[in-house]
């Protein structure tokens, strides 16, 4: 499949450039995608970010090791389960692609969802307190999504719908039928909201009040953003497809599930700004 795009901002005065997916090739055999590096990339530093702020904590680097060992493996077999179930239409008659996993199709979802579940696990058996460790992971979190969605940007994929915008982004590859389109650069959007998110939430960390606020302000921030950039989308994983509901009934996965996100999480936060209120008011008493 020929992965080699054409892009230009022409609102931004940049014009047509070649970008291919492939960053080189091993021994001319196996080619190594940007998209791959860049993620082993963003694991990286989520790992060193997640060691900083463990130290603080009286957490050895060796228990972070363990933690992310688990966690990394189990969040690639999540993120590749959550994108085939939701494209399985795609998988029926070529089983065998489901573990193809360098063909693309990874979801940053079913990788959070498996995940915290093996942060969960694995803080039992250390038995480390699960929302101060979430704390700690969640801004490591973010910088996997600002760094990979630059892998998107040079896979040619993660656009969004036609505009006229001024920062729009011209775009022509085999998912445009090789014709310029401008469209949303959707995965432009998510890096820099990501990016606002994690600042915001490092300058707000040395004043949280409870182990868990770092970790519900994260996702409020998150699934606010993505359930908004996921509306602009154009390839969004969608529900029912797979299931061969009237196309009508098609429903935007991750926009629900950011859109969840934010309701819950914004919740949980303003659950313990009112608790801690009356808290304050029964002292004053």
């Amino acid at each position: 499949m020929l992965r080699t795009s054409v892009i230009s901002f022409p609102g931004l005065g940049i014009g047509e450039f070649e970008i291919d997916s492939v960053a080189f090739s091993l021994f001319g055999q196996r080619d190594v995608a940007w998209y791959g590096l860049i993620i082993v990339i963003g694991m990286l530093l989520a790992v060193l970010y997640v060691a900083w702020r463990a130290k603080q904590s009286g957490i050895s680097f060796d228990t972070v090791l363990d933690f992310a060992l688990f966690t990394i493996f189990f969040g690639v077999i999540g993120a590749r389960l959550y994108y085939v179930i939701s494209r399985f239409d795609s998988y029926r008659d070529s089983l065998s692609d489901i573990f193809a996993i360098w063909n693309v199709g990874l979801a940053i979802y079913g990788g959070i969802i498996a995940g915290g579940i093996t942060v969960f696990v694995v803080c039992k058996i250390k038995k480390i307190s699960f929302l101060q460790f979430a704390d700690f992971v969640c801004p490591a979190v973010m910088i996997g999504q600002i760094l990979g969605r630059w892998g998107n940007f040079a896979n040619g994929e993660a656009f969004g719908a036609e505009t006229t915008l001024p920062w729009r982004m011209g775009i022509s590859n085999f998912l445009t039928g090789f014709e310029t389109i401008y469209v949303h650069p959707t995965f432009l959007y998510e890096s820099v909201w990501n990016l606002v998110g994690f600042i915001l939430v490092n300058l707000f960390y040395k004043h949280k009040q409870y182990n868990g606020q770092i970790f519900y302000m994260c996702f409020a921030w998150y699934g606010l953003g993505r359930a908004f950039i996921e509306y602009l989308r154009v390839d969004s994983l969608y529900l029912g497809q797979a299931f061969g509901w009237p196309e009508v009934w098609y429903l935007k996965v991750s926009l629900l599930v950011g859109l969840l996100c934010f309701v819950v999480f914004t919740g949980l936060l303003i659950y313990h700004l009112v608790k801690d209120l009356k808290e304050k008011r029964l002292k004053n008493k």
